[in-house]
């Protein structure tokens, strides 16, 4: 890895991404980011003129004769499905087929809000279980060989889809944002850019497809990968599969979107310790705590600091305000952490000297924000606290280090 002058690093004047953003971003000529200035067009973009061309685009894709479904969704138990649900079937009368891939790392919230989705939207919905042996050795490769254990949510959230879409002759479907257009500007929303293989494996997937994980030097086989392999050009061209973005037609706005929904159908919010944000993957017990934290000591930033830039480009933090708060939130502790080590039957030891190996030398870390035990519960950003940045939210996500990661959720009373 080659050392940088940390000091001479180029922030954006306006949010807080910096040129090194592992996405890719843009700095123009005023200091403002390419993220920001996509952003602009949310501002004058006529939405209705946007809205009708969906409407246009999707209205093709209705089957009148009710023997199959007119697209796909992927869903999980955060994030923003419900409100993708609400657009696709509420708004745009479509017949979905729902679908999630189970990441194993499922937290008793997300289990209920994916039961409440279900049955508040009325749909059928297929589950993809990979066998939770396999999972694991991937895992353990992944996080050992380029330090993500996220790989097998990533790849299995944005596979399945596509493979059930080809499986089922279902051409179209219909996811909400894109990453790279919202966070770094890769795109403008009149690109109406679409769902490609090419921006999973080299951005979702850090550049690796499932085959890629095969070597001589591992334990991974065809069984265990096989399952992650994305549908062939052939395969896709004969069904005609196309993957759309909500996000370049309607104006999306995460944190009054999810309100909404808490309102309308019952969402359910929980409180993190390690971001301000109490709508986004309250599914999950990694994605804001081991894997936000393998993000912070890869990139130098963590989750935060994408929930602090979407809110100044909202309007709703100043950039001054935003410091402060990824300050004061990437430095708690990373919680959560026994549960994964029994779950990957690894010590805490061994784990700690993966995570030291993968560590941005470019970049200092305090090591006393990573613990094993559940430390200092009074560090947890309080109920005012949130209130004052007007994020909801009705729990505070599981603090109990005994209990384990729900594996297979059969529902919700």
């Amino acid at each position: 890895m080659n050392f940088i002058n940390t000091s001479k690093i180029n922030y954006c004047k306006r949010c807080l991404y910096s040129s090194l953003h592992p996405l890719g971003l843009i700095l123009d000529e005023e200091g403002i980011c390419s993220g920001c200035r996509v952003h602009e067009e949310k501002n004058f973009l006529d939405w209705d003129i946007r809205w009708k061309k969906l409407q246009q685009l999707t209205s093709s894709y209705k089957v009148n004769n009710g023997k199959t479904y007119d697209c796909i969704v992927p869903v999980t138990g955060g994030n923003d499905s419900y409100y993708i649900l609400h657009i696709v079937k509420k708004r745009l009368g479509l017949n979905p087929l729902l679908v999630t891939y189970n990441k194993y790392f499922n937290t008793p919230l997300g289990i209920r809000n994916l039961a409440n989705l279900r049955i508040r939207f009325n749909c059928d919905i297929l589950f993809q279980n990979v066998n939770p042996e396999s999972v694991k050795k991937i895992t353990r490769s992944t996080l050992r060989e380029f330090g993500s254990i996220y790989w097998p949510c990533l790849a299995g959230q944005s596979v399945f889809p596509v493979q059930i879409a080809v499986k089922f002759k279902i051409p179209l479907i219909i996811w909400g944002a894109h990453q790279g257009l919202e966070q770094v500007g890769m795109f403008s929303h009149e690109n109406d850019v679409e769902m490609t293989r090419w921006y999973r494996k080299n951005h979702d997937l850090l550049g690796r497809e499932a085959d890629d994980l095969l070597s001589i030097f591992d334990t991974l086989n065809e069984d265990d990968i096989w399952q992650y392999r994305y549908p062939d050009d052939a395969s896709l061209n004969s069904i005609g599969v196309r993957g759309i973005y909500l996000g370049n037609y309607v104006r999306w706005d995460p944190k009054a979107q999810h309100e909404l929904m808490i309102k309308e159908y019952g969402y359910l919010a929980a409180r993190f310790n390690r971001t301000f944000d109490t709508y986004d993957h309250v599914d999950c017990y990694n994605f804001m705590f081991l894997h936000d934290w393998l993000k912070y000591i890869k990139h130098g930033y963590s989750k935060v600091t994408d929930h602090a830039c979407r809110e100044i480009r909202h309007g709703r933090l100043t950039r001054s305000h935003a410091s402060f708060l990824v300050e004061k939130y990437q430095k708690q502790p990373v919680l959560h952490i026994d549960k994964f080590c029994e779950w990957l039957n690894i010590k805490h030891s061994s784990l700690n000297f993966i995570l030291n190996t993968h560590k941005n030398p470019n970049f200092h870390f305090d090591n006393s924000y990573y613990s094993s035990k559940l430390l200092e519960k009074n560090r947890f950003n309080s109920p005012i606290e949130t209130e004052e940045l007007s994020f909801l939210s009705h729990s505070k996500l599981d603090d109990d280090e005994e209990s384990r990661y729900v594996t297979i959720g059969k529902g919700y009373p």
